[in-house]
């Protein structure tokens, strides 16, 4: 069942963020908590709200707050339901209308140019190789597809907003479970793809899960495992896509050490031979292609975008940041 509180908003931060922070007082204290504020609108202190508590009674380690349901003061006046048909998070409490990105495409798609797609297995590899994809291909454009497996609220990406903040990235769509991106929304993954190159014009696009990620330390119980989709929906379209593997020197699970087994696994499943960026070193990706580019770890690290991965520094995770880096680097070659 749902794990809900019924609480009062003592504070509130910037009323037209997308995505606001709150401290929410409930029976046994104050905590904080986040509101979407397309999806539920702002809140104000003094408003009587209901908030979700179940990851942060859990300990996880990417929700360590609690996420508002509803306001009761003032998320109840909501406009009139949109026209649109397409419903995200459907069949939910939280179900809504969107105008879907497919619906705009031709319902005979032409070709799409043989463009590349980075097929992420974490979020935190998105800012490096967008830094990278930037400094190898100035005014080349690149988007962010976000998949499920992470966070479903493109709002809950502050990195994807920090990067269009700073030109790093040309847009930013959602697909599948995952809404509110604020180039649009996509029913599919494949979908989304075509609509980036068709209509939006990317030159390159990066697809992969949101902030966190479902995991049960199973070989297909992960969020990582969306990039088997992606990649075989890319490859359907005619675009090319690059694997960006998660590798780790410092996790202390033996089944994340070297390539984790996140990218073994979707490696062992793809239905077709792919790329796969790689830093220096030895790693076992039987059957596809490694390829390499220069990194300038120096460089992302004085950039001031993220540098640390659960926890550990670029420092330590160096294997990390590097592939990320390379990913970028090698999908520049690849416009």
């Amino acid at each position: 069942m749902l794990r809900l509180a019924r609480g009062t908003v003592l504070t509130a931060g910037d009323p037209d963020s997308a995505e606001q922070e709150l401290t929410v007082q409930l029976a046994d204290g104050a905590h904080p908590a986040i509101v979407d504020t397309a999806l539920l609108g702002h809140a104000e202190p003094g408003d009587e709200v209901l908030v979700n508590i179940a990851a942060r009674e859990l300990e996880l380690g990417s929700g360590g707050f609690d996420i508002v349901h509803a306001n009761l003061t003032r998320g109840l006046d909501a406009p009139a339901t949109s026209p649109e048909r397409v419903m995200k998070l459907n069949y939910t409490s939280l179900q809504h209308a969107v105008h879907a990105v497919e619906a705009d495409l031709p319902a005979k798609l032409p070709p799409l140019p043989p463009a590349p797609v980075a097929v992420l297995a974490l979020h935190s590899q998105l800012a490096p190789l967008a830094w990278a994809f930037a400094n190898a291909a100035p005014g080349a454009r690149l988007g962010y597809i976000q998949t499920v497996g992470g966070a479903l609220p493109a709002s809950h990406s502050h990195t994807a907003r920090l990067l269009r903040e700073r030109g790093l990235l040309a847009g930013h769509l959602t697909a599948g479970a995952a809404f509110g991106g604020p180039d649009g929304d996509a029913i599919t993954t494949p979908g989304a793809l075509a609509y980036a190159f068709s209509s939006l014009r990317w030159d390159a696009a990066v697809a992969g899960p949101g902030p966190g990620i479902q995991g049960s330390s199973s070989t297909l119980g992960h969020g990582g495992l969306a990039a088997l989709e992606t990649a075989h929906g890319a490859i359907a379209l005619g675009l090319r896509p690059l694997i960006v593997p998660r590798i780790s020197d410092a996790d202390e699970r033996p089944r994340h050490r070297g390539v984790s087994h996140h990218t073994a696994t979707v490696l062992r499943l793809l239905l077709a031979r792919v790329t796969v960026a790689l830093p220096p070193g030895k790693y076992d990706i039987a059957g596809h292609t490694p390829a390499r580019a220069p990194t300038d770890l120096d460089g992302y690290e004085r950039s001031g975008l993220p540098a640390d991965f659960m926890g550990r520094s670029l420092r330590v995770e160096t294997s990390f940041f590097t592939a990320s880096l390379v990913a970028g680097g090698v999908l520049a070659t690849l416009l």
